[in-house]
């Protein structure tokens, strides 16, 4: 009688362990069954090593590039062909944003009753939110520089322009290129980088005076170009500012008023308010991971007003600051961006449901969102000049990065447009492109206006 207990008992324990063995196996199948189906292994799925279904449209239907069993084709426009190389990727697999490799699941058509089978084999159409006029015109603005250009649908999420440079035709690679190229070619700077921020990184110092002390819009110093620290270290400006506040000091940019405000928060409030911001995060646009912003927050001096400023070890990611652009022109909240268009029935239905359809992150209070618009609004009018952005409800911040090494510093430009029927945010960089408005500034008005006009 114990002998068929425990035998019973035994039997038991392997139906259990069967039923945990199916569940974990069954979970794993639907969750990580297109990374197993776009396996490199896959025959049905590859040719000689090369992915060999599907085709990557714009958002108007312009072919960007298709997977065939004899190689990849391209656009036939040498300027969309370079300007979108880092998310269309090369013949030789080497960039880690392009389709082939972050959108491949996508492309072979998986799905998890039919696997990647289609009647006539090819794949699918994946339509993405790109418009590849936008992106050609932002790769001709660059003119040849390198830096990165972003800009979304703060309402929706839809990014309409990414792009990287240096770049290259994908149908005509420079022949001296190497896996370990110093030019950082391979790299999507966009997504896949980070740099110093400069004075753009005073937006995020200037939601935590806001948001944290009582006399923020009152609480005023007086600049007269530095303030020494003593050992030789001091924070510096190009001129003296006189009496500025927050709103002033935000105009001129005025590091005096910047690092010594930081001083006054204190390192523990701005680490609050930079992961608030979202800058510390790895956004995934539809299998594109972003670099997670870094920085460091000393306790006091020197070092510390700089941190506040965009400086010191400050290290920003370019398509994080464009979402957070996006949470202050959505009134605090700002939508996580996607580059894939639904185009099936099941995945228009299917992006209407809260799980699967836009998704938010909470960055700022809504009061602090609309002050932060009206300064930034007031950047535009008084100081940068609204005719730079002619047609343009123009709301911006300017960066200009030093990076040391006897180098230019890098200009940025970040911001939105406060228009509802054309709510676009975005984040330029020109690396070593000196002064932030006019180098990356006449870049986003470049591409907002082909958007728009």
């Amino acid at each position: 009688m114990k002998k068929i207990e425990r035998r019973a008992i035994m039997c038991l324990f392997l139906a259990c362990v069967l039923l945990v063995g199916v569940g974990v196996f069954t979970y794993r199948f639907f969750a990580y069954g297109d990374n197993w189906a776009a396996y490199e292994g896959n025959r049905d799925v590859y040719s000689e090593g090369d992915l060999a279904k599907g085709a990557l449209f714009d958002r108007s239907g312009s072919l960007l590039m298709q997977n065939t069993a004899e190689g990849m084709v391209y656009n036939e426009d040498y300027y969309v062909r370079s300007s979108l190389m880092h998310i269309t990727g090369d013949k030789d697999n080497n960039i880690s944003t392009g389709a082939n490799r972050a959108l491949a699941d996508e492309l072979i058509g998986y799905d998890p009753i039919n696997g990647v089978y289609t009647l006539n084999n090819a794949g699918e159409n994946v339509t993405l939110t790109l418009d590849s006029n936008a992106c050609a015109t932002a790769y001709k603005a660059l003119d040849g520089r390198k830096g990165a250009v972003g800009i979304y649908n703060y309402e929706t999420g839809e990014i309409l322009c990414m792009v990287s440079s240096p770049t290259y035709d994908p149908l005509d690679p420079p022949s001296d290129l190497s896996s370990d190229d110093m030019s950082g070619v391979y790299i999507n700077r966009f997504t896949s980088a980070t740099f110093v921020p400069g004075s753009i990184f005073k937006l995020v110092t200037a939601a935590a005076s806001i948001e944290t002390l009582d006399d923020a819009y009152s609480w005023q110093v007086y600049c007269d170009g530095s303030v020494d620290y003593g050992h030789g270290d001091e924070v510096t400006d190009l001129e003296a500012h006189g009496d500025v506040e927050l709103s002033k000091a935000l105009e001129v940019s005025c590091n005096c008023y910047f690092g010594q405000l930081t001083e006054k928060l204190g390192g523990g409030i701005l680490e609050k308010y930079v992961d608030k911001a979202g800058l510390t995060k790895s956004y995934d646009i539809d299998g594109i991971e972003t670099a997670e912003s870094t920085f460091d927050y000393p306790d006091e001096g020197v070092s510390l007003a700089w941190t506040g400023i965009g400086q010191y070890h400050d290290l920003v990611n370019p398509c994080s600051m464009m979402v957070y652009m996006g949470g202050i022109a959505g009134g605090g909240d700002a939508v996580l961006p996607t580059i894939i268009t639904p185009t099936t029935f099941l995945d228009k239905q299917l992006a209407k449901l809260p799980m699967f359809g836009i998704k938010k992150k909470s960055m700022l209070d809504s009061a602090t969102a609309e002050s932060l618009t009206e300064m930034m609004s007031n950047n535009v009018v008084n100081h940068y000049g609204s005719d730079m952005f002619p047609g343009l409800s123009i709301c911006a911040k300017s960066g200009t990065a030093e990076v040391g090494g006897n180098k230019d510093p890098n200009a940025w430009f970040v911001g939105f447009l406060d228009d509802s029927e054309h709510p676009y945010a975005f984040a330029v960089l020109v690396e070593n492109g000196g002064y932030g408005a006019d180098a990356a500034g006449s870049v986003a008005n470049d591409v907002l206006q082909d958007l728009i006009y």
